[in-house]
């Protein structure tokens, strides 16, 4: 599909405007909505270019400024030490609501406000983005959530005060979830993984579970750890899971 990568729109949340940055197919009708949640470093070219590649598929992307509390509008932070610094420390900053309240806040743009949305909506992310994702699919609107190497779940700790209830709250989840992640993670270890799978069996959660022989932030098209058959296998995963709820 052709689609449009130039639309933004900022909206109101109880922390602020936040601006989401929408990919979306240029042909007339509405499509299933999805909110895409970043790393660290907010809307860089590689989760444009993801976005990008979602939207192609049949969907109108939201991308959201997981900082915006704290950086002005439009702000990416580099790949680089200083980037990775800043977007870590932020956060740790943010508030655990804060995130809960920006998902609510872009999914409602979806439903209620975009005239290119059909009202049947899913969440993906990677890194923050991936546990980002999970959390969004607490709202019962979200039907579906792919989660790419999902930080902090296993240990609880997004967010200020890094005590997060992420685990606890699974039974909230009425979607399906999509969890993916790379064995050389280190940032997600195999006891970690082995602790999430546990309690999404215990939550009765409908669900799927892949593992490969992949790095953290094997999606991201920079850098030495892209793997990019692993990425065209898991677009085709991603697009699957929406297909069979949001279509």
């Amino acid at each position: 599909m052709i689609i449009r990568t130039d639309e933004t729109f900022d909206i109101d949340t109880p922390s602020g405007r936040m601006r989401l940055h929408v990919f979306r197919p240029v042909a007339e009708g509405q499509f299933p909505g999805i909110v895409l949640f970043s790393e660290i470093y907010q809307v860089t070219a590689p989760i444009r270019r993801l976005a990008a590649m979602v939207a192609g598929q049949g969907h109108v992307v939201a991308v959201p400024e997981v900082y915006h509390e704290y950086e002005p509008a439009g702000t990416v932070l580099a790949y680089d030490r200083a980037g990775t610094d800043r977007g870590n420390a932020l956060k740790y900053t943010k508030p655990l609501a804060a995130y809960d309240h920006d998902a609510r806040a872009a999914v409602s743009w979806l439903v209620d406000d975009c005239a290119a949305c059909s009202g049947r909506v899913g969440t993906l992310g990677v890194c923050l983005g991936g546990h980002l994702a999970f959390r969004a699919a607490f709202d019962a609107r979200v039907r579906a959530a792919a989660c790419f190497y999902a930080t902090d779940i296993h240990c609880a700790s997004l967010g200020e005060g890094k005590h997060d209830d992420t685990l606890a709250r699974l039974p909230e989840i009425s979607g399906e979830v999509m969890m993916v992640w790379g064995r050389q993670d280190p940032h997600v270890p195999f006891a970690g993984r082995q602790l999430i799978r546990e309690r999404m069996e215990l939550a009765e959660i409908r669900y799927e579970w892949h593992e490969f022989n992949a790095q953290h932030a094997f999606l991201r098209d920079e850098g030495p750890r892209y793997d990019a058959a692993l990425f065209l296998q898991c677009m085709d995963m991603a697009k699957a899971l929406f297909h069979r709820n949001l279509t």
